[in-house]
């Protein structure tokens, strides 16, 4: 166990530690739970060495202020944050961006800020948070008060333990560009009880556009729109629910159910959200609209290969991150800065 920490000086609205879930126990009742945004928190952990799954900070709307008390701390901000603040002791408050990694000294205050044209952003450390597991992940089911810190959102006074007392040796870096979420409808996959809805009903659901209400969470979105009709009435016997399941209750509007869903629930799916677009629907904000796509299931499956293509990509081709005000050398030696340069002797 180290002594480093990054300690909550101000907490946000709704910060929690994520990996990719915890898997394998919902026969036992138990969600998965994980991240919204699995491919933000995949190219966080990227850019510090990270292995893919290590847990991160899940921020919702709003970040916290953290104090560094370690020696130093390698820091991966991602997603559409506005620039996040660093205070320190001897030096005024400078901007930091998102979608790269900043090394930040003992003493020093990371101001995160607003999550801006999202409902998420992610914060990773390089190492990893030394937290003890639940069943196999430090993913926080806070409805059950079980992983990440203590089963809940962070609050002030808390200290999150650091893996290391100092950040490993090396460049801070960056993406080469934003990732490419994709755009246009989300795309699902009809099933597993679309018997239970008309044709017309059907018709509507992928063909009208539809509002992201504010019930919206971790655990589902409710959206707003033209009501679908049932067939067989709006019950069944409950059965699993997988992620991106799209259940319609009898008032007719769908619910996507997300990473904190329920195991079971008893009321028809219309389908469900393709893998691919999962990370889409995580970054929702209320008022929002979408329109639903169906595709086939082998559609499905090359879309998401095609997303893992752009994942590796994205890591490949990550670039040195220039420091906050300083010069980036590694750019300026690749420029030729001689061409052009005319010699000229002065008379005497």
């Amino acid at each position: 166990m180290t002594t480093a920490a990054l300690k909550v000086i101000r907490a946000g609205l709704f910060d929690t530690l994520q990996d990719l879930g915890r898997v394998g126990f919902m026969a036992l009742g138990m969600p998965t739970a994980g991240a919204m945004d699995r491919v933000a928190l995949r190219l966080a952990n990227a850019l510090l060495g990270n292995p893919a799954g290590a847990a991160g900070l899940e921020i919702g709307v709003m970040g916290p202020d953290l104090l560094v008390e370690a020696d130093s701390v390698r820091v991966a901000l991602l997603g559409p944050l506005s620039p996040a603040l660093l205070d320190g002791p001897d030096a005024s408050p400078k901007a930091l961006e998102s979608d790269r990694t900043h090394l930040l000294k003992r003493g020093q205050v990371l101001r995160v800020g607003m999550v801006e044209g999202s409902s998420t952003a992610y914060l990773a450390v390089a190492g990893g948070f030394a937290l003890p597991s639940f069943m196999g992940s430090l993913s926080t089911y806070a409805r059950a008060g079980v992983g990440g810190f203590e089963g809940r959102k962070l609050a002030a006074g808390d200290a999150l333990p650091l893996s290391l007392e100092q950040a490993p040796a090396g460049d801070d870096r960056k993406l080469g560009a934003p990732f490419d979420y994709g755009k246009g409808p989300v795309r699902i996959v009809w099933g597993p009880q679309e018997e239970y809805f008309t044709e017309a009903g059907r018709n509507i659901f992928v063909g009208a556009d539809y509002r992201v209400s504010r019930e919206a969470d971790r655990m589902g979105i409710r959206f707003e729109g033209p009501t679908i009709e049932h067939s067989k009435g709006a019950d069944i016997i409950s059965d699993g629910i997988g992620p991106g399941a799209i259940q319609v209750p009898g008032t007719g509007l769908p619910i996507v159910l997300l990473a904190d869903r329920q195991t079971v629930g008893g009321y028809p799916k219309i389908a469900t959200v393709a893998s691919v677009d999962l990370p889409r629907l995580g970054r929702l904000l209320p008022g929002q609209t979408v329109r639903f796509q169906p595709v086939t299931v082998e559609e499905a499956e090359k879309l998401r290969r095609e997303q893992e293509s752009r994942i590796a990509r994205a890591i490949a081709e990550f670039k040195v991150a220039r420091p906050p005000g300083g010069i980036d050398l590694a750019r300026l030696y690749e420029e030729n800065l001689i061409d052009g340069v005319v010699y000229e002797r002065s008379p005497t």
